[in-house]
């Protein structure tokens, strides 16, 4: 087996203990791997790098493309940066993975046949973290979605389901109210899974969505979702397995990959020999079927499951009647060690050997659409209560070329026609079209701004609206 160099941070909190738990394990099992350490998280945050790694360990994960990583602690406050969206979106780490299995009656769960997959959208949504504020009232968050990144996370979701022997995918969104953010997920979801007609599909509005994976999770196999619902979700679906600190996860890119367990620092339990090792060593063995050692991945996942089922357990999921041995850290690594080789008798024992490698394509721009300029949402920071006096004051402002067509307020249309009960904040997005027979330039929005200040309006952000191939590319204000 040749030799895989890999990088690995041992964090914080618990980190180190259950890094060094993980490392023993898949050593002993046979893993082929050159470790390069190198530091990450709270001391190098407090030593002043708010981003909490260096240049020269970006160059090392660079370099040896698979990164390992125990959890680390954000310190509060100062500026510091999330570690893991910053490596998510620099590497390209696109793709999300987290398995979710009921170990039932080995460990408690209201699901004995919960058997899913959940794979994140991981670059972009309202992750990206564009907020501002506009208004002494209001701040916005942007919420990116792109076809591109469409694209991969449903080609990787329908790829891993053909890999894994899986039967079908469901992909949760809210395109019912974010018709055009979700609505483009959804449409890319329903174009792919076209070319997978092996695989069944399926599409629910995700708060539907999430309560019936709450309540009946053996509805569903793989499911594919935007990045915020799939933060929130995956770990709702990790803790009716049993446990949050159970389940691993994987970030995947074109050129990179890191790996790591869903749960937190825990920096009360540090040093304590306590802690449950199995989240980071679920991650390590996604790593080892990643770089082709499913040998061993399979066997350190067979060992881990007998284990379990011989009632070696942490303090987590430690329980009278069930459990026959309570046990620390570096304990339950040695009884997954003396498990190697051997598999479960009652769960399942897994089977990689005849994984085939992903088949993902790079993506591919296709040709652009044709767009066009039709109108622009100017917003104003207006402390008035009255919608009809803001019109007025707009519709003041004359031009030939242009005309007020819509108020709202929070997304509500307010003018023309609307409710008097409707609250109102100090943001309008006021939509502005061309008059009948003109064309909409660049050119009119700069009048339109210009005049604004002269009528000592406050405009504090424009958004211009679209069309692509003759179809309007922007919402309406509830109430249209």
């Amino acid at each position: 087996m040749n030799m895989t160099r890999i990088t690995v941070a041992k964090g914080d909190g618990i980190g180190p203990e259950i890094m060094d738990a993980t490392l023993v394990i898949i050593i002993a099992a046979g893993a082929a791997l050159e470790i390069e350490e190198i530091q990450v998280g709270e001391k190098v945050y407090l030593a002043g790098n708010t981003s909490s790694i260096s240049e020269a360990s970006w160059d090392t994960i660079r370099k040896n493309k698979v990164f390992l990583k125990a959890p680390i602690t954000t310190p509060q406050g100062g500026g510091y940066k999330s570690l893991n969206v910053t490596t998510r979106k620099f590497l390209g780490l696109y793709s999300n993975v987290r398995p979710c299995m009921s170990l039932h009656p080995f460990v408690s769960t209201k699901h004995p046949v919960m058997d899913i997959v959940i794979v994140r959208e991981n670059e972009e949504d309202l992750y990206g973290g564009i907020e501002h504020q506009q208004t002494d009232e209001v701040v916005q968050c942007l919420k990116l979605i792109s076809r591109p990144g469409c694209e991969k996370i449903v080609r990787y979701a329908f790829e891993y389901a053909k890999q894994q022997n899986r039967k079908k995918v469901t992909c949760f969104t809210k395109d019912n109210i974010m018709k055009q953010t979700d609505g483009l997920f959804h449409q890319v979801f329903d174009e792919i899974a076209k070319e997978y007609p092996e695989i069944a599909n399926e599409h629910w509005i995700i708060d539907i969505g999430a309560a019936k994976l709450a309540d009946t999770p053996e509805l569903f196999d793989v499911i594919v979702m935007p990045n915020l619902y799939g933060d929130i979700l995956s770990d709702v679906a990790a803790q009716i397995t049993g446990s949050v600190g159970l389940a691993g996860s994987a970030n995947i890119g074109e050129e990179c990959s890191m790996f790591e367990a869903i749960h937190g620092s825990a920096p009360r339990r540090a040093g304590q020999n306590v802690a449950n090792p199995s989240g980071l060593l679920q991650g390590a063995i996604m790593m080892l079927n990643h770089i082709g050692q499913t040998a061993v991945a399979e066997k350190v996942q067979n060992a881990w499951l007998k284990t379990l089922e011989d009632g070696t357990h942490t303090y987590d999921i430690f329980k009278d009647g069930v459990s026959k041995q309570k046990v620390g850290t570096k304990e339950f690594a040695k009884a997954v060690i003396a498990n190697l080789g051997h598999g479960p008798a009652v769960l399942k024992p897994v089977s990689y050997s005849k994984n085939t490698a992903l088949d993902l394509p790079r993506y591919k721009r296709r040709a652009p659409a044709e767009k066009l300029l039709v109108g622009v949402d100017v917003f104003i920071d207006w402390s008035g209560s009255e919608p009809d006096e803001l019109a007025k004051d707009l519709n003041a402002m004359k031009s030939e070329s242009v005309k007020l067509t819509m108020i709202t307020n929070r997304g509500i249309k307010v003018w023309p026609n609307g409710f008097k009960e409707t609250f109102c904040t100090d943001h309008w997005r006021c939509r502005f079209m061309p008059e009948q027979g003109r064309t909409m330039t660049k050119q009119n929005i700069i009048e339109l701004l210009g005049k604004t200040q002269e009528n000592g309006l406050d405009s504090i952000k424009t958004e211009n609206l679209y069309s692509f191939n003759g179809k309007a590319a922007y919402s309406l204000g509830q109430g249209q």
